[in-house]
């Protein structure tokens, strides 16, 4: 029976990211996919891939306006999205062999299969064909992810009510796309769609779409897609989703009670994501899982088990790839002997449509909720030379900073280059960087990155020099 220091029960973000550290730290570590591939949602279907078509449908869009730059495209410009599919593909299996790169190079193991825990420092690997086998493990890590969410009257027939996994691979552009969901899965494949030719219309149970970010985002990205085509049906609560052949009948009713009735070809369903336990047979750990279906852990991400700990989508928090890869370090590290630490409050958040939407922090009505004062500094990007030379001249950013102290609380913005742009605002954050901090460093000109020392200008005392 094979042994090991630690074993990583999922090959995603936060799985392989702890496999790798827990090598680097020394210890004898295996990790257990069910897939054939490694990388788990996010490397197969999930940021990857959605990015990989959110690129490719950005070229198309961005063709349309070519000629506004002095350049002439002969002859009609033509989609081939069978071509788009398979070189989204290619960017897939590159990504997921660069990972199992770093498992041979780390000296990790992989097995392939369900792992299912036998005991606490048992776990039972069941492969494709039914044969299994049993490895012990000190400690185990459980990193399964999520899958997608959906609504209990809901029939996800995968062919025309999809969810995001069969809208990565659709066999053609939908006349109409009804998108259930109006968070960031949602909106990134509506706008994916809605460049190459698609009728998008967004129905949201919420009074805004992406409703855990700032309220001015929001409002910003509701304009922009607007402008762009994209249609929305906030405060709207679905509540029959049918199918007749090749259509597909979506009801939902207002908050007056109000019935609206969409027809479309496709409905995807983006209602959010849901902890993956299946199969993992916890209890027999003595793991102890929620009612929502999360894996308990304290504040070291040790589960009820002692040896077992717990990271990514399974656990509480935020849904994302770096929040989980930041956990497997801090685990593998905690293991060691280390004491590393994760400030939740600085796990920035992105939404890569275009304009990007990035955020950090506290947002205006989590101050306001807290009676916390502040003070805010907002900069257009349409004010700076590079945005009007780029023509990406849409959103802007926006500093909270404390109204006593100048510490900045939190940084929200929308525009071009903003999920890039973020990693200023999380680095001067970690620092307890004032906005005036920000003010004093020098950003090279131009760049969109001027728009965030504009930004912390006004919050420090209203005085941005370029507006």
């Amino acid at each position: 029976m094979s042994q090991f220091d630690v074993t990583v029960i999922g090959s995603g973000p936060g799985g392989y990211v702890a496999a790798i550290r827990c090598a680097q730290l020394g210890f004898k570590t295996a990790i257990i996919e069910k897939y054939s591939t490694l990388g788990g949602t996010c490397l197969n279907v999930g940021c990857i891939p959605s990015k990989a078509l959110l690129a490719s449908s950005h070229h198309y869009e961005e063709l349309q306006h070519f000629a506004d730059h002095g350049i002439e495209v002969a002859g009609d410009v033509k989609i081939n999205l069978q071509k788009m599919i398979e070189r989204k593909q290619t960017v897939v299996d590159q990504t997921c062999s660069g990972v199992k790169f770093l498992m041979d190079k780390n000296k990790i193991e992989v097995f392939e299969g369900v792992g299912s825990f036998e005991s606490a420092t048992s776990i039972k690997i069941t492969k494709n064909d039914g044969t299994s086998n049993v490895i012990e493990s000190k400690h185990t890590i459980i990193a399964t992810g999520s899958k997608p969410s959906s609504l209990p009257f809901i029939t996800i027939d995968k062919e025309r009510v999809i969810t995001s996994t069969e809208a990565l691979k659709l066999p053609e552009v939908p006349k109409h796309l009804v998108i259930i969901g109006g968070g960031v899965i949602g909106i990134e494949l509506g706008q994916v769609y809605l460049r190459l030719g698609a009728q998008v219309s967004v129905v949201e149970y919420m009074d805004r779409i992406i409703p855990g970010m700032d309220g001015a985002l929001s409002k910003e990205l509701t304009k922009v897609l607007k402008k762009q085509g994209m249609k929305f049906y906030t405060s709207h609560k679905v509540k029959e989703v049918t199918r007749n052949g090749n259509a597909v009948t979506v009801k939902a009713d207002d908050a007056k009670g109000k019935e609206l009735v969409l027809e479309g070809d496709y409905c995807l369903v983006a209602v959010g994501r849901r902890p993956f336990t299946e199969g993992l047979q916890a209890e027999k750990a003595g793991v102890q899982v929620s009612e929502r279906g999360q894996v308990v852990v304290n504040d070291h991400l040790q589960t009820t088990a002692a040896n077992i700990y717990a990271i990514g989508d399974v656990v509480r928090g935020a849904m994302l790839a770096h929040k989980a890869e930041e956990e497997g370090v801090m685990v593998a590290e905690y293991l060691a002997g280390q004491k590393p630490h994760i400030d939740y409050n600085l796990i920035p958040g992105v939404v890569y449509t275009w304009p990007e939407v990035a955020a950090v922090g506290k947002t205006e009505e989590q101050l306001k909720a807290d009676g916390v004062a502040y003070k805010a500094g907002n900069f257009p990007f349409r004010a700076l030379g590079r945005a009007r030379a780029g023509g990406d001249i849409d959103g802007f950013v926006k500093i909270l900073a404390d109204a006593k102290t100048d510490e900045v609380l939190g940084v929200h913005m929308i525009g071009a280059r903003c999920a890039d742009l973020i990693a200023e605002a999380v680095t001067a954050m970690e620092f307890r960087a004032s906005a005036e901090d920000i003010s004093r460093m020098s950003h090279a000109h131009p760049t969109f990155a001027e728009a965030v020392k504009e930004a912390a200008l006004a919050a420090t005392d209203n005085r941005p020099l370029h507006l």
